[in-house]
This record gives C-alpha cells, sequence and structure tokens, in this order.
C-alpha cells in the first residue's frame, strides 16, 4: 500500500467526502445565501449524457439550499469551482506538490493526472493559490533572529543580459525567521525604497536582524534589537552565530526547482512560485508537519479562492 492508494485519490465519492470534512467542518454551507442549516442532499442527479459518457456522469456532492433555491457542492467557492477534472485527481495533484521538495512540473503532472497540459497548468496555479497564506504577523520576535536577502531569477522580458550583476534578472527578497517561517515577495530592484517597507512591514521589532554587508539593511536596522551583518566580500560567512546561512539555503532549495523542474516561467507568475516554495518551508518535517499535513493545510486553504487564467502565458 502507498499513500496514493487511499480512498479519497481513487473513488470520487470518497473524496467529496474528504473535502467537505476539511471545507465545511460544521457542515455544508449554501454559497449563494450562507445558509446553514437549510438544505438537503441530491441523489442519482446525472449530468447531460455525451458521446464520451452516452448515460451521464453522477453529479457526487450535490446539495440544494432551501433557502434560496440553488444547488451547489463544496468545489463553489473555491479553487476547484468549473474545473473538468475530477476532485481525485485534485488531491492526487495537491499531495503531489505538497510532498515534492522542489516541486513538480506541470509537464509531469499533465502526464501523472493523464491529462492536458493546459489543465495541469492551470491546475497548479490554482493549488499555488491555495498555498498562499496571507499571513499579515510579523515574524521573529523577542529572542528571535530574522535573516534577510535578496536573489535574483529567471530572467527579464525584452532586458538585454549583460555580464555580472542582476539587472536582467527578477528580484526576490525573502525573510526567514530561524526554526520558523519564510515569507518572499518579487520586487522591481534591490533597493533601500523597495526593501525597507519590507522589512519594517513584516519583522517584528523586538527581533534581532540578520543581513549581508548591503548598505541597503543599514538604517533599516537600528530599528530592530540587534542587527549584525557578514561581510561575504571579504569571503566572511559565519562568525559565530552571526550568518545568512538559514535564507541562503532557502534560496538554495528555491533555485533548483525554479532552475531544475520548473526552468521557465513569467514574470507576472513568479510571486505564485514563491508562495508555492514559502508554503513547503513554512509547514516543514522540521516543525513537525508531514506530508499529510501539509496537504491538508494546502486544501483548507482552496476556501474562498478563485483564480480564473483565460489562457495560460
Amino acid at each position: 500500500m502507498s499513500v496514493l492508494s487511499r480512498p479519497e485519490f481513487h473513488d470520487e465519492a470518497k473524496a467529496f467526502e474528504h473535502v467537505e470534512a476539511i471545507l465545511w467542518p460544521n457542515g455544508p454551507v449554501c454559497p449563494k445565501c450562507g445558509s446553514v442549516d437549510k438544505h438537503y442532499k441530491l441523489k442519482g442527479i446525472r449530468t447531460k449524457p455525451s458521446k464520451k459518457n452516452p448515460n451521464g456522469v453522477e453529479r457526487h456532492g450535490l446539495y440544494k439550499c432551501s433557502a434560496c433555491r440553488a444547488q451547489f457542492t463544496v468545489r463553489m467557492g473555491s479553487i476547484f469551482e468549473e474545473s473538468h477534472l475530477p476532485l481525485t485527481k485534485w488531491l492526487q495533484a495537491i499531495h503531489l506538490m505538497c510532498a515534492s521538495k522542489k516541486g513538480v512540473s506541470a509537464h509531469q503532472m499533465h502526464r501523472i493526472l493523464e491529462c492536458t497540459y493546459e489543465a495541469a497548468w492551470f491546475l497548479c496555479h490554482r493549488i499555488r493559490l491555495a498555498m498562499a497564506s496571507g499571513d499579515l504577523s510579523p515574524l521573529g520576535g523577542n529572542g528571535k533572529t530574522v535573516e534577510v536577502d535578496e536573489t535574483y531569477s529567471g530572467r527579464l522580458k525584452g532586458t538585454p543580459v549583460r555580464r555580472g550583476g542582476g539587472a536582467h534578472k527578477n528580484t526576490v527578497v525573502t525573510l526567514v525567521e530561524r526554526g520558523g517561517r519564510a515569507r518572499s515577495f518579487h520586487v522591481d530592484t534591490a533597493r533601500i525604497g523597495t526593501i525597507m517597507p519590507i522589512v519594517r512591514a513584516n519583522i517584528a521589532k523586538e527581533s534581532a536582524l540578520m543581513t549581508d554587508e548591503s548598505g541597503i539593511y543599514r538604517r533599516v536596522g537600528q530599528e530592530f534589537a540587534s542587527h549584525d551583518f557578514v561581510t561575504h566580500s571579504k569571503d566572511e560567512y559565519v562568525r559565530g552565530t552571526i550568518h545568512t546561512n538559514t535564507v541562503e539555503g532557502f534560496y538554495s532549495i528555491f533555485k533548483r526547482g525554479m532552475k531544475g523542474v520548473y526552468q521557465h516561467y513569467a514574470e507576472h507568475h513568479l510571486h505564485r512560485y514563491l508562495a508555492e516554495f514559502d508554503f513547503r518551508y513554512s509547514n516543514r518535517i522540521a516543525l513537525g508537519v508531514d506530508d499529510g499535513t501539509r496537504a491538508f493545510i494546502a486544501l483548507k486553504g482552496a476556501a474562498g479562492k478563485r483564480l480564473t487564467y483565460y489562457r495560460p502565458a
């Protein structure tokens, strides 16, 4: 038996029961009027006949609201809405993305799930949306250390490549709490005016700030309990507990995933990839979160989120 042998990965009725238990812990909720007790389950309802399914397909998890007379399922108002893929394949995809440290490409997903590449691409981006926590609570705190660094990834469309520097690449700023969460941002440039507001808004003032020797952090570093840095230009990487190796370790996973797995991406989708890597790092086994729990957390984040793209870009 493997993890993917569980009933919800192969039985559509069990898949609906699994998702309903997570998204509707207190019972079904009508997405149209918000009713929680005026509804009943519809059984034996099938879709219209088609060439592929002459007898139609049974509609699992279908309810009807007695208050507004609307029909609904747990898919509505979530990342699953208006998707033609079975819920079983959605759950398989969520588990695969949560269990793969460096991600799963859309091409690999379309081969595993036996769906089109376009469907797999859209599915993966919807799952990344569910992974985005939206948590605004500051990182760090009294006695805690937060490391901040920036890196460059991919390539800016229409920008010529020059030797040295990262002007032709996308700029990413990441904040990592030692022994805790990670939070990444796609910014236009690595300048004081763009990075200082991010540091101020996302790190508790009681924290110890760790950076490299970049002058970007000198002024804002004075606002925290302490600010120490290592001088990479002089080959200094560790001085006791002073280092940025934690955030560098995050970047090593991020870059291996983006180069080795995803390979190419559009700039306007980068924030979703960052949310994916932040999610897995912030819900890792070192914090007591295994693959199953990670998939459960991602599934809880599916509620109330819609993503509608006209076509892959």
